[in-house]
């Protein structure tokens, strides 16, 4: 038993720290337009299914309250708090259009709408994504393998070379955090927040 702890924590690592460079520089892109979106009173806007859906939740909670730094609160949410909505629009219009119709009464343009599937084929994904380029929303997709069909959607796409669907979900855990780290300091930075 100890064993396969010490391998899944070793692969765990490895993924981590051999992120192609082509993908650090995604993350970067990411963070820039989540930057220049909340600094222009814009917001950042996440959705997923399954783990991916509580990462959703978790990353807009750190945004909206704060993760490592005392700043004032920053607007994001997640399309799948609303349970009401979720529920209503997979009853009366269909499953893949659960995130696609929330974002349309929702988002604005300059938004960020980050999506997150590791498969990269989670059609409620890829069609929010369709319907947040539609809109000039900046489109963002956390997904693993070769990217599936949401690397044709996004204007951002961090893909983690892999396709074990827990390995992918630390990663993008990870890449949430760094994202939250990097937007706190480029506004801070700027002057957009204040320090608390």
């Amino acid at each position: 038993m100890t064993d396969k702890i010490a391998a899944i924590l070793k692969e765990a690592g490895q993924l981590h720290l051999s992120l192609p460079a082509p993908q650090i520089a995604q993350v970067a892109k990411a963070a820039a337009l989540m930057a220049k979106a909340l600094s222009g009173g814009r917001k950042v806007i996440w959705f997923g299914n399954g783990g991916s859906a509580t990462q959703s939740q978790h990353m807009a909670g750190e945004f909206v309250g704060r993760f490592l730094k005392e700043r004032r609160s920053l607007p994001s949410i997640s399309l799948t708090e609303n349970m009401a909505s979720v529920t209503a629009i997979g009853n009366d219009y269909a499953f893949d259009q659960i995130f696609s119709r929330q974002l349309e009464g929702l988002g604005q343009a300059g938004d960020v709408a980050v999506g997150l599937s590791t498969s990269g084929n989670s059609p409620n994904v890829v069609k929010a994504l369709e319907q947040a380029r539609k809109m000039q929303l900046h489109a963002v997709g956390l997904t693993g393998g070769g990217g599936g069909r949401l690397a044709g959607v996004c204007d951002v796409c961090i893909c983690v070379p892999s396709t074990v669907t827990a390995r992918i979900q630390e990663v993008h855990l990870t890449v949430g955090h760094i994202l939250c780290a990097l937007v706190e300091d480029a506004l801070l930075a700027s002057g957009a927040l204040r320090a608390g």
